[in-house]
């Protein structure tokens, strides 16, 4: 069995705040644990939202917002149950890393994780086998991190079964970013995303930005996303406040751009502009002389810039660049 336990009942109707404690045990606490903190407000009868941010712990659009929800949200107006963990990875929140600190493993490429493993492993176990068979709709929230900038836009992915796909994509529209993301991943083994979806859950992500921190203006994207999903799956009371979200496509391997060499990143085009297939989207300047050319990036296909490398040095196999479809 899974060694976490919650401080807080599951399924309780009322507000409750409190943590999910993982025993650990190590130099500077014999006894210690990591304590993740949660909250689950319930009341009556009606779907389950599962809302999570901090699956990696430099991205703050999500904990933001999940910090608001469980300071605002009442009972009276769900109808329901509403289980939030802002800080799903806590350890590398703490340290505001995209990784553990306690053992370098990437909780989003982890699951279904291990009871038995390492702290990140059990968290994720954890999650995939007690959270989520509660759940009707999960919505994880993610961005770019500090090494990476994007649009702001919820996604849906492609799955074999078309009616979990269509109530996907119904639940992302509702989100209402900016935009909205048909995705195919480069690396979806071990995903949460893949974890849930396997259950047959409903399934909304987000990528709301990045550069290791979070603006005004992705702060309201991600409170108000949080809100009209669960208006949306009849959870808390009242209409969806989306305005119109633009449509996007990731139609092929062909959308990601990667470095062929270490150096300075001169980006030639920025988020959101529409670019040509065979146009220059960066020069790569050498970091330790002057007199050699730069290499070029040079763009896989037509469409629009909704990703970019950030900050300004690159490494050799670093995502460059991701081109989406309108």
């Amino acid at each position: 069995m899974n060694p976490i336990m919650p401080t807080i009942p599951l399924d309780a109707p009322g507000k409750h705040h409190g943590f999910l404690r993982l025993p650990y045990s190590r130099n500077d606490s014999a006894w210690g644990s990591v304590m993740i903190p949660i909250t689950v407000i319930a009341n009556g009868t009606g779907p389950t939202a599962l809302l999570t941010g901090g699956n990696h712990g430099d991205e703050y659009e999500g904990p933001i917002a999940l910090q608001q929800l469980a300071w605002d949200l009442e009972p009276d107006n769900i109808s329901g149950r509403v289980i939030i963990a802002p800080y799903l990875n806590y350890p590398a929140f703490r340290a505001g890393t995209r990784v553990s600190p306690i053992d370098q493993v990437n909780m989003n490429r982890c699951f279904p994780g291990r009871p038995d493993g390492t702290v990140t492993q059990k968290i994720a176990h954890y999650f995939d086998s007690v959270l989520v068979p509660m759940a009707d709709v999960v919505l994880d929230y993610h961005s770019g991190g500090k090494t990476l900038d994007f649009l702001p836009y919820a996604a849906a992915h492609y799955l074999d079964d078309p009616d979990q796909q269509a109530a996907c994509v119904a639940a992302m529209r509702a989100f209402g970013a900016p935009w909205s993301m048909m995705m195919r991943e480069i690396d979806a083994v071990g995903m949460f995303d893949t974890a849930v979806e396997s259950q047959g859950k409903v399934f909304v992500t987000t990528e709301l930005g990045g550069g290791g921190t979070a603006t005004a203006a992705s702060s309201r994207i991600a409170i108000r996303g949080a809100r009209n999903v669960l208006r949306h799956a009849g959870i808390l009371s009242g209409a969806v406040e989306a305005d119109q979200t633009r449509m996007l496509d990731m139609p092929g391997d062909d959308c990601f751009h990667f470095t062929t060499r270490d150096g300075l990143l001169h980006p030639l085009v920025d988020l959101g502009e529409d670019v040509a297939e065979g146009q220059a989207l960066a020069q790569i300047w050498p970091a330790d002389r002057t007199g050699l050319a730069p290499v070029e990036i040079r763009a896989n296909r037509d469409g629009i810039l909704a990703a970019r490398h950030f900050p300004g040095l690159v490494q050799m196999g670093d995502c460059l660049a991701v081109i989406a479809v309108a």
